[in-house]
Formats: C-alpha cells, structure tokens, sequence
C-alpha cells in the first residue's frame, strides 16, 4: 500500500513550501499536483482556467492525483479545491496520509496578495473570496485529514519537522 502524505488546504497556507522541506526531511519524491498539470499541459493555469473552465481544470486535477497517489511514498501537494469531489479524497486515504494546512484569513490574503496565478482570486475583493471559499472548504478539509497543523506565523522548516514528527509517531 503507497505510504503518501497529501497536503491539502487552502491557497497561501504553505502546501508548496512545506511541502518541499518536508519531503527533504522525510527523504522521499514531492510533487505538486497544480506542477505536474502544468508540465503535462504546457500551459499555466490561469490558462487551463480559460480554456477548459474549472469543471476541465478539476477533471484533470483528479487525473494527476489518481496517478501521484499510486507513488509508493512521496509528499503531495495539492491544488485548494481537490477536497470538492468526493472522490479524491478516497484516492487521498487508499494512497497514504492526509495534512490539512490551514491559517487565518488575514495570513491567506497576505500570502496571495500579489499572486496572479490564482484564478479564483482574480475578483474586485479577493479577501471575501478567501473567506467564502474556507467557508465552503474548511469541512472537507478537516473531514479528509488525518492531522490539522496551523502554519500562521510559523516558519515553513518548524511546520514540516512537526509533521515529520507526526508521521514517526503514527
């Protein structure tokens, strides 16, 4: 059975960042799923977004996911909205473990306030979308996840040891 560890949350809690140190940490492949669309495409996904429509973006998102889920251990970073069908969150729980990375609002609008690569928060009030989309996703992220670590404030490098510490004890 894969031993995986997925990253899942919100846009700017950290699931890239964090992702890289604790793969390195752990010793092991990462991936991020939002990456490996855009290698495979040759488009970004801003462009995906236009094209293909979010319904597009997220078929190919649960593709990418089915595929990385299979790895026989690796740390996987995903895309904000993979929690919205259901059945990525089976292949989440078939393929290993699941962290939801979560931070306050005003974190999350700091951390993506100058990010253009983010299609949902290409509106006149990005912060209102960051709440609106918590309140619809929080659920689903702490219904899938096995751990919630808050990364407010807190280095990248003592966030990814602290989920390393996790999984030793699990």
């Amino acid at each position: 059975m894969p031993n995986n560890v997925f990253l899942v949350g919100p846009m700017g809690a950290g699931k890239s960042t964090i992702g890289r140190l604790l793969a390195a940490e752990l010793k092991v492949p990462f991936y991020d799923s939002d990456r490996v669309i855009e290698q495979r495409t040759g488009a970004d996904i801003p462009w995906i977004f236009d094209v293909e429509g979010e319904s597009g973006f997220r078929d190919r998102e649960s593709a990418v996911l089915a595929e990385l889920a299979e790895e026989p251990g690796a740390v996987i970073a995903t895309g904000g909205g993979i929690i919205l069908r259901p059945e990525n969150a089976e292949v989440m729980h078939r393929g290993g473990r699941v962290c939801y990375l979560t931070a306050s609002v005003e974190h999350l609008v700091e951390r993506t306030a100058k990010d253009k690569k983010r299609p949902l928060l290409q509106v006149d009030n990005p912060r209102q979308k960051i709440i609106d989309l918590l309140e619809q996703r929080d659920p689903l992220y702490r219904a899938v996840a096995d751990w919630v670590v808050v990364t407010d404030r807190r280095p990248p490098k003592v966030v990814a040891r602290d989920i390393a510490e996790r999984i030793g004890q699990s």
